[in-house]
């Protein structure tokens, strides 16, 4: 697709708030979005923000996270912070009467999302978490298949996220314990997120976590038990996993195929015929949840009916619940 120009009449105008890695890809993925215009990011290095400007074409760029809040072209916010910044910049954007999408987890626990949520309600703008696995063509097409009864009634689900990354800086987001580092909330929220998505709150968790000396967890085995299921996930950062999901049911099985939180393919397999469907993505796959927020605020809704403020608070409620079991704190929590 064509590029949109900035300056598109009734084009929203977004703004990005931390320029790493998912920033990148966000913006790209945003360029494919009719009607969507990326006006302005802002980093705390002016050097970044800059370079940021010039590749996008960005009109705006800034070296302080107020300086976009002010910002009247800029309509909605992405936050692309690490977690412990989450809480603190949905606010001010909710009280400069911006809409915010928030990466994963929203917050870092209950309370955190509360406060999300309240703001949201107060100012009258939107907000969700940036959970963009449940907006993507396949994942949308696989609960349809479930609920459905394709499979018949589900008995068994699996789902894990893993990858290596005990070589990284012991700074950096994923491995600091001071900016809530860890397996759980970074990768293992997809695994979470896919069995409350097909199963719902389960009766019982079961969790198990390994850490490093400097207290931060890299990898967990999580069992939720409902009346007549069981959902066993994993997330970790000592080793690379399949990246595969399963859905099993009483007439069949359904397979999310590598790397299944991004699927763009699932196989079928009911009575031992195989079928299998194709759901090829636009860009990365941002350019979904792009669009629900779009359609949310044409609509003049503060919250998406696909990842509501009460699917948020059941997700962050189930996070903090794993945690308490496995004993996963962070030193900020005293």
């Amino acid at each position: 697709m064509t590029k949109i120009s900035w300056n598109m009449p009734n084009s929203v105008g977004w703004g990005i708030i931390g320029l790493g890695n998912i920033a990148q890809k966000f913006a790209k993925d945003l360029a494919l979005v009719p009607d969507a215009a990326l006006m302005g990011v802002a980093s705390r290095s002016m050097v970044k923000a800059k370079k940021f400007k010039e590749e996008f074409k960005v009109p705006y760029a800034f070296d302080n996270y107020m300086a976009l809040l002010n910002c009247e072209e800029v309509e909605v916010v992405y936050i692309a912070l690490p977690h412990t910044e989450h809480l603190e910049w949905s606010l001010k954007a909710m009280e400069k009467g911006k809409h915010v999408l928030c990466e994963k987890p929203a917050g870092i626990d209950r309370k955190q999302v509360e406060a999300m949520i309240a703001a949201s309600k107060k100012n009258n703008v939107f907000f969700m978490e940036a959970l963009w696995s449940r907006f993507i063509p396949c994942i949308r097409k696989i609960k349809e298949s479930v609920e459905a009864g394709e499979i018949g009634a589900v008995g068994y689900l699996h789902a894990d996220f893993a990858f290596f990354a005990l070589d990284r800086d012991s700074e950096g987001r994923l491995l600091n314990p001071k900016l809530a580092g860890g397996s759980l909330l970074d990768i293992g929220i997809y695994p979470v997120f896919l069995a409350y998505l097909i199963l719902g709150i389960p009766d019982d968790i079961q969790a198990d976590a390994k850490f490093l000396d400097s207290g931060t967890e890299v990898q967990i085995a999580i069992t939720f038990t409902y009346k007549s299921a069981h959902a066993h996930l994993f997330s970790g950062l000592t080793a690379t996993s399949p990246m595969t999901a399963t859905i099993s049911g009483n007439d069949g099985t359904l397979i999310i195929h590598s790397r299944w939180h991004e699927a763009e393919r699932f196989t079928l397999d009911v009575e031992g015929q195989r079928e299998e469907f194709h759901y090829p993505t636009v860009g990365k796959g941002y350019t979904y949840e792009i669009e629900e927020v779009q359609r949310c605020l044409a609509e003049n809704k503060i919250e998406s009916p696909f990842w509501s403020h009460s699917h948020s608070m059941d997700l962050i409620t189930l996070l903090d619940k794993i945690r308490e079991i496995a004993g996963i704190r962070f030193p900020f929590e005293g």
